[in-house]
């Protein structure tokens, strides 16, 4: 067996006997402060260890030709009215949806841009309103024409009151003239005004009774406005309660629909008209009317990832619009690309990169509004220039976001003034990769940081000692 003294023999720390040692007051001195600095040193290294490291890199875009980008919107439109607002998307590689609605909601709002109900109801896309046949034949007025003066006398007259609002210029209004006419002669004829008194039907001419329209929200014509007695309320701000019909305008139509509305009523008591027991199919063609001429649409649409377009404008395929009228101003609450980031998610991330997430959200807050006196059919244009920026872990992804830089203008519209946010989507990414660092790289520094410091307090209290021995030998004379 090897001896214990053997063993002994490459002890690389010798003891020197406690007897044989000096404490000195400069040795605690340097003491402390090699310990003090260790401590420091210490800390400085730990928290280098716990803090984490990226690497930067731009790369060309990784993203697979089915992925598809996502533009989350949140906008509000003081005079732009819900019943025709339209979101399309159109892109370079020739996509192009128009009124989009599964993704998108509708809600009314003041000029101060507060909801005044629930979400505005699109209904169903309609594909095209059927008219009578364009032909020569004579019609007589069958309507009674309404104005600033007579509309509330004679719609409290009526248990309900039918009105097309109208303009002389319009297509559309002149191609629905014949089977209004015809149909309001139709149902005078069967349901006399001053027997009956059940039901009439009107017209408003929108260029001369300006007004009028304005307070009944109208954007489009022709638009069809059904009135009931007793629910045509208007509240202390103003709100109008009726319908817009969007159904089909042949004169047979017209009749059918008129002779559902009034059928629940009985001919003794037509005081009121609140209940509404229509037929399936003309339920379908009538919805709320707008209580307001604001809008706020918010949702959500998802895009290829090539330069595009998001426009918001006044749609119809059976109205005509008064683009000298329209008023685009608009306020952005939130337009952002790319997935929702949680606020605790973002927290996490800032950790990492403190600057991450600063240009994500350029427009939010942002505010375009145009005096319509002043500017006249204007387009709001939005060029956005957008980055995607990645976040790796090791292996996984942390996170994946879109900062873009925004430019915006005013033009002036050759025909229906818009909303344009056209968006650009960079080839190139931003690559962050955080850094691993290593534990034993951690207890290397710790040990060197100990003994480094160790080692140089030693030879700094050597010198030192030395020194006040040789002063001493110089004061006492002592020759050396």
């Amino acid at each position: 067996m090897v001896s214990s003294a053997k063993i002994k023999s490459v002890d690389f720390y010798r003891k020197i006997p406690r007897d044989l040692t000096e404490a000195s007051l400069s040795g605690a001195g340097l003491s402390i402060i090699a310990a003090l600095a260790m401590m420091f040193l210490f800390g400085m290294e730990l928290h280098n260890y716990l803090s984490i490291s990226t690497s930067t890199s731009v790369i060309v875009d990784r993203s697979p030709d089915e992925d598809y980008l996502r533009i989350d919107f949140n906008l509000s439109f003081p005079a732009l009215s819900c019943e025709f607002a339209s979101v399309d998307v159109s892109d370079v590689l020739g996509t192009n949806r128009l009124n989009i609605t599964k993704t998108v909601r509708k809600y009314s709002i003041n000029k101060h841009l507060q909801t005044t109900g629930s979400e505005f109801d699109s209904g169903p896309v309609t594909h095209g309103v059927k008219h009578d046949e364009e032909d020569d034949e004579e019609y007589g007025e069958g309507s009674v024409t309404l104005n600033a003066d007579n509309f509330d006398r004679i719609s409290h007259q009526h248990a309900i009151l039918v009105v097309n609002f109208y303009a002389p210029w319009c297509y559309w209004s002149n191609r629905l003239k014949p089977s209004w006419e015809k149909a309001a002669k139709i149902i005078r004829e069967r349901h006399d005004p001053e027997v009956d008194g059940r039901i009439i039907m009107g017209k408003v001419d929108c260029t001369e009774e300006v007004d009028l329209c304005r307070s009944h929200h109208i954007q489009g014509y022709p638009s069809i406005r059904i009135f009931r007695k007793g629910s045509d309320i208007r509240d202390e701000h103003g709100h109008h309660e009726h319908e817009s019909y969007y159904g089909d305008r042949d004169t047979d139509t017209l009749v059918k629909t008129m002779e559902e509305l009034v059928a629940p009523i009985a001919l003794e008591s037509p005081n009121l008209a609140l209940e509404d027991k229509s037929s399936t199919t003309t339920e379908k063609a009538k919805r709320p009317a707008p209580r307001e001429a604001g809008c706020r649409i918010e949702g959500f649409v998802r895009v290829k990832k090539v330069p595009g377009n998001l426009v918001i404008s006044a749609r119809s395929g059976a109205h005509s619009f008064d683009s000298s009228l329209m008023n685009m101003s608009h306020v952005i609450t939130d337009f952002s690309f790319g997935k929702k980031i949680t606020p605790r998610v973002m927290s996490d991330i800032k950790r990492i990169l403190p600057y991450i997430g600063a240009s994500h959200a350029k427009l939010n807050g942002k505010s375009y509004l145009t005096d319509p006196d002043d500017h006249a059919n204007v387009t709001v244009e939005h060029y956005l220039q957008l980055v995607k920026t990645e976040v790796m872990r090791s292996t996984h992804q942390l996170i994946e976001e879109y900062e873009f830089t925004a430019h915006s203008s005013l033009v002036h519209a050759l025909s229906i003034p818009v909303v344009k946010f056209h968006y650009e989507p960079s080839p190139m990414q931003v690559l962050v990769t955080e850094n691993p660092k290593s534990f034993s790289h951690f207890i290397t520094n710790v040990c060197a940081i100990i003994g480094g410091v160790f080692t140089v307090a030693g030879i700094l209290d050597s010198i030192l000692h030395n020194t006040m021995r040789l002063v001493k030998k110089v004061e006492l004379g002592k020759n050396f």
